[in-house]
């Protein structure tokens, strides 16, 4: 380098240093110079530094390696699934989450099961080497689904080829969350509010956990579920109500304490369809079964109408198992599954008042102006109805969305502008593929609840709907 040009840069970071001194700030500790100076004094101080003053900071250190900056907001499978598949290939991140982190104890309790699929979750599972793992915490739901009308008589079972193995929501949680660094989780986290701004290396977002402080970030993922604070930065679309809602009942120790129930039950799923509603059981862990009264309500303040809110589910089932609306034209022997399952909740949890969720859905196809720096997965994308295959889309999102945040960090060596730069029409195709995938799964689970809740004798719609789906599959 020629003697007057390192003059020159001597000069010009002497004046800078003159300049700033009143800040106590050292040039090259940060690229981004306007972010360094947010008061009135900051402002006037930088007016009084020449303009090529500042333009020599941009040109001279924005290629500067400094760790780019990722956050991921919501611990659920989405979440944890990306975190570790980071990790594995030593990508610094955060994962904030808004529930504390939970004890053995809890984790160890009754939860809903998920069966993964080969071309998704399992993938995504594989991709993270924790396959082998994740089996020898499978097999307390087999896969084995029987299908009953409102009697309780069976109509079909369908049983299962171990390709989709069911594992509990707890258990996955426990096996993602012990594969990453402890440091890596902040629990405890609610997100208030997601801002986003540029700078002079791309754009970053300011999240706020109100008393618990602002953090900044170069990349952040919304995988922060149904009412997402991170997809109201990118849209003001809503979940909508969808005329349904569940109550969810659990069994401890149902094979000795009630055998005729698990002859009912089986080993793996049960659905017992009937007057547009379901009651559906499924078995996991403590010998459990987990059952979900799922009623379609058209008027959503139905339950709360007539008090149910304000029950226990021990003091809810009377109401449940009387009015015609809701389960009262089913047969004694399901009726039966559905009193012990009210009664054993309110013995597990005596003070706590029946478990009711209304079900919502963001419209299928949701998209979004793509902004740089932003995106979401799982529900905080494209929230339906339960299908089986939700836990499963939010897996693939992270897994795909993985494959480009890796491709993004090996050139970037750091720079937050060359990750960006690399990222954002990575991230482009990401989302149109996202929205596009979710579309197309959105309208199936569209016709599947159909089959389930459109007629009185929707139980024998569903076996058609399964049967013919088998002979596609064999032709």
């Amino acid at each position: 380098m020629p003697l007057g040009n390192c003059r020159r840069d001597m000069s010009c970071l002497n004046s800078i240093k003159t300049a700033l001194k009143p800040l106590q700030c050292r040039p090259g500790v940060s690229l981004k110079v306007m972010n360094l100076l947010p008061s009135q004094k900051s402002r006037t101080v930088y007016r009084n530094i020449p303009t090529r003053f500042t333009r020599y900071v941009h040109r001279r250190y924005s290629s500067m390696p400094s760790q780019t900056r990722i956050a991921i907001v919501g611990g659920g499978p989405a979440g944890l699934t990306l975190g570790v598949l980071l990790n594995t290939h030593h990508i610094p991140f955060t994962i904030f989450e808004y529930r504390q982190k939970p004890t053995e104890k809890e984790l160890a309790k009754p939860s809903g099961m998920l069966d993964l699929h080969p071309e998704s979750g399992l993938a995504a599972l594989k991709e993270c080497g924790l396959y082998e793992p994740f089996l020898s915490l499978t097999g307390e739901c087999t896969e084995d689904f029987i299908i009953a009308d409102k009697s309780g008589s069976v109509l079909h079972t369908l049983t299962g080829d171990r390709t989709r193995p069911e594992i509990s929501r707890n258990n996955l949680a426990k096996l993602l969350s012990s594969n990453l660094p402890t440091e890596s989780i902040k629990w405890g986290h609610k997100l208030i509010s997601a801002t986003r701004q540029a700078t002079l290396e791309g754009f970053e977002t300011e999240l706020d956990f109100g008393s618990l402080g602002k953090h900044t970030f170069d990349f952040v993922v919304g995988a922060d579920g149904a009412w997402s604070q991170m997809r109201r930065l990118l849209t003001d679309v809503r979940p909508q109500y969808t005329g349904m809602q569940h109550i969810t009942t659990t069994i401890e120790g149902i094979t000795k304490k009630h055998p005729h129930l698990t002859n009912l039950v089986g080993s793996g799923s049960f659905s017992c369809l009937g007057n547009k509603h379901a009651i559906i059981s499924q078995r996991g862990s403590m010998d459990s079964s987990r059952i979900y009264l799922w009623l379609t309500l058209p008027e959503k303040n139905y339950l709360v109408d007539s008090g149910l809110d304000k029950m226990t589910a021990a003091e809810a089932k009377v109401v449940l198992l009387s009015d015609e609306k809701l389960l009262g034209t089913f047969d004694a022997k399901v009726k039966d599954l559905v009193a012990i399952g009210c009664e054993e909740e309110s013995a597990n949890n005596p003070e706590a008042s029946v478990d009711i969720r209304a079900l919502y859905k963001l419209p299928h196809g949701t998209s979004w102006e793509h902004k740089a720096g932003v995106t979401l997965v799982g529900d905080a994308a494209h929230l339906m109805l339960p299908n089986g295959e939700g836990v499963n889309s939010a897996m693939l999102d992270s897994l795909l969305l993985s494959h480009i945040v890796v491709k993004a960090c090996k050139p970037a060596e750091g720079s937050s502008r060359m990750f960006q730069r690399t990222l954002d029409p990575l991230l482009v195709d990401f989302e149109a593929s996202l929205v596009k995938r979710a579309k197309s799964m959105g309208e199936d689970t569209d016709e599947l609840i159909d089959t389930m809740f459109g007629t009185e004798d929707a139980a024998y719609e569903l076996v058609r709907f399964f049967q013919g789906a088998q002979e596609q599959v064999n032709q």
